[in-house]
């Protein structure tokens, strides 16, 4: 994840996450978990695993004779998540980049949920992902459409290219990378998968307020959203997309339309 900075994670930002992403990323990641239906008995890796909402009800999908594991490399979300454990159910503090203390063939199925966006290298973490997936094991994941920006992705993009914010463009690094359906099954095929469905799904988000909106994306962030600016520059920055998104406020709140790519591929026998 070397385009976003994994130390601007706080613990009101991991603790408002964990509140917020009931409603959106958790309900959003069982319809994907829907999709490769776990069986009882399997072993399964939650990449990005969070504060660990997902992989406690995969845990209960798989039963006692199957484990979760959930992976992420912010270690303030893992403490968190570490509260959910239980004999089929772990947490480590791991990334996606770096596989190696995973044994090879290990799992059934391996999820990525809101998480593929934020690898820097998507190559190298799929094919850390085929290493440690058995022979027909599944690949799922869930992700931002790269041809449906959102509201707030165009906000912030046209505030960096304006003074004083353009004069600092590393705070840019905290941006996702986001892919196509397209190039997401070339980056499959180019790390040995078959891929099996990739869907893009229109998804609608309403924020109650500006505030609302802001905060919701530092959290999802941990921090990225705004956290790169020099902290001169934050509060300005703040208002100004604050404003920016008042003007588009409905009487039921800002509402932003983007896509999610849900995808399964599976690693060949």
């Amino acid at each position: 994840m070397l385009n976003v900075s994994l130390t601007l994670d706080t613990e009101d930002l991991a603790q408002h996450y964990e509140a917020i992403s009931v409603e959106r990323q958790f309900k959003s990641g069982k319809n994907l978990i829907a999709l490769l239906a776990p069986a009882s008995g399997e072993q399964v890796l939650d990449v990005g695993a969070g504060t660990g909402l997902l992989a406690e009800y995969v845990a209960t999908l798989v039963g006692p004779q199957g484990t979760v594991l959930g992976i992420d490399p912010l270690p303030l979300r893992i403490a968190l998540a570490k509260r959910k454990a239980r004999a089929n159910l772990s947490f480590d503090v791991a990334d996606a980049h770096d596989l190696s203390t995973l044994n090879a063939d290990q799992f059934d199925l391996v999820y990525l949920n809101a998480v593929f966006h934020w690898l820097d290298d998507k190559k190298l973490a799929l094919r850390q992902i085929f290493r440690v997936l058995k022979p027909g094991g599944r690949l799922g994941l869930a992700t931002g459409s790269k041809d449906h920006a959102g509201l707030l992705r165009g906000i912030r993009a046209k505030l960096h290219n304006e003074p004083p914010f353009d004069h600092y463009p590393q705070a840019l690094k905290g941006r996702a990378g986001w892919v196509s359906a397209e190039e997401l099954e070339t980056l499959f095929s180019e790390t040995g998968f078959e891929t099996k469905t990739i869907d893009v799904q229109p998804n609608v988000q309403i924020q109650p307020s500006a505030e609302a909106a802001i905060e919701f994306s530092q959290a999802s962030s941990f921090g990225n959203f705004l956290g790169n600016l020099p902290e001169e520059f934050r509060a300005v920055a703040r208002g100004r997309i604050k404003e920016e998104l008042e003007k588009l406020r409905t009487p039921v709140g800002i509402r932003s339309e983007t896509a999610r790519i849900v995808a399964v591929a599976v690693k060949p026998v």
